[in-house]
């Protein structure tokens, strides 16, 4: 079954079913592949997550959520210059400063499949806290970018940047508004997060 396939929660055929019960109780359980890991601790956390095959896709997906918020024109906290390139058709009205925009448009370094969260850095964010940035996030990502746990993520963000590793490591974890907000979730930054996903493996 496709990543697509489980995004939308297409039930399973009743060979799955058939194979599950065949297996003694005794068995490892099975593990369920990364991407839908993700993909369902993702959700469950309150991300809204856009799945898409071509960069066609991506921008199509990035001019309906900037239409169906009403961003269009609005002030777009972008630090990073290849989304600027990447997304230079949109017009994008960027600044620099997180108290004048009305959402930040980045990437991540990983996606944890293990809690659903995202990590990011000072690659991302500079020196900014989560708490001084928008409330409202769009983050373009790929699917090589999925890892099993932050652990792993950790580690990844160490080889890749083998010079200066970046600083401000974080987690985005929780993207439900205040009203939905548990005691679990308590003291952290809530965002409102779409995530542009691209298919490059």
């Amino acid at each position: 079954m496709n990543l697509f396939r489980r995004i939308f929660g297409l039930k399973h055929t009743p060979e799955d079913k058939i194979k599950s019960e065949e297996r003694g109780k005794y068995m490892p359980e099975i593990k369920i592949p990364v991407d839908e890991r993700f993909t369902i601790n993702f959700k469950a956390n309150g991300g809204k997550f856009l799945y898409c095959e071509n960069m066609e896709e991506i921008y199509k997906s990035l001019d309906n959520i900037l239409h169906e918020n009403n961003w269009e024109g609005k002030n777009v906290l972008l630090l990073n210059p290849r989304l600027k390139e990447l997304f230079k058709d949109f017009n994008l009205k960027s600044t620099k400063k997180p108290a004048e925009s009305d959402y930040f448009l980045s990437t991540c370094e990983y996606l944890i499949a293990d809690d659903g969260s995202l990590l990011i850095s000072s690659n991302q964010i500079a020196e900014k806290q989560l708490k001084d940035l928008p409330s409202n996030f769009v983050i373009y990502a790929t699917t090589s970018q999925f890892v099993e746990n932050i652990g792993e993520g950790l580690r990844g963000i160490k080889n890749k940047n083998k010079h200066k590793i970046p600083t401000n490591i974080t987690t985005i974890k929780h993207f439900k508004t205040v009203e939905d907000k548990n005691f679990l979730s308590y003291g952290s930054s809530s965002k409102n997060l779409y995530l542009l996903l691209l298919e490059d493996l």
